[in-house]
């Protein structure tokens, strides 16, 4: 599975570098590394949206570092 964070300049300003190291551990946590490519990606065209973008399966989130690990739970966890 690949998971695409944002690292354009909104997302940035939101705080894209504390939602890819709270994925990092997520992932590391459940041992689940050799299943999850985890990539930076330049703007999805979200910045409108509160949280940082992140793209799973051509779908776009907006996540922030209080949903991190809820959304992590349930879109990436069962889809691994």
């Amino acid at each position: 599975m690949e998971i695409f964070v944002c690292v354009g300049s909104s997302c940035h300003l939101k705080g894209s570098k504390t939602i890819i190291d709270k994925l990092t551990e997520l992932i590391n946590e459940n041992k689940i590394g050799g299943k999850i490519v985890l990539k930076g990606s330049f703007c999805m065209g979200q910045c409108s949206h509160e949280g940082v973008s992140v793209k799973i399966n051509n779908e776009v989130y907006s996540v922030t570092e209080e949903d991190i690990e809820m959304f992590f739970n349930k879109k990436i966890l069962p889809n691994v």
